[in-house]
């Protein structure tokens, strides 16, 4: 019988940067419903674009957001990168 003794699971080359991106696009989606429950992206009463800027709200609130999780956000994907780099080892 023998035994043999094995490493700890090296992650395929490509898992860790599939990882980033998705929890960057987890952090833009947090920070695009914590963005509207500011009220960002909701109709002004003065000036307002009418119907049209209604429609177009939410996707300029989508985009902010996912341009704030780019540049570095508020550290969620950072988090979760690591809890889903440290799910993916064991």
């Amino acid at each position: 019988m023998m035994i043999t003794a094995t490493g700890p699971a090296v992650p395929a080359a490509g898992i860790p940067k599939k990882l980033k991106a998705a929890s960057v696009e987890l952090e833009a989606a947090f920070m695009a419903e914590m963005l509207k429950s500011a009220g960002l992206g909701q109709a002004r009463s003065s000036f307002g674009g009418g119907a049209g800027e209604d429609q177009f709200a939410s996707f300029l609130v989508q985009q902010q957001a996912q341009q704030m999780a780019r540049a570095g956000g508020i550290g969620l994907s950072e988090i979760l990168f690591n809890a889903m780099m440290e799910s993916s080892d064991g």
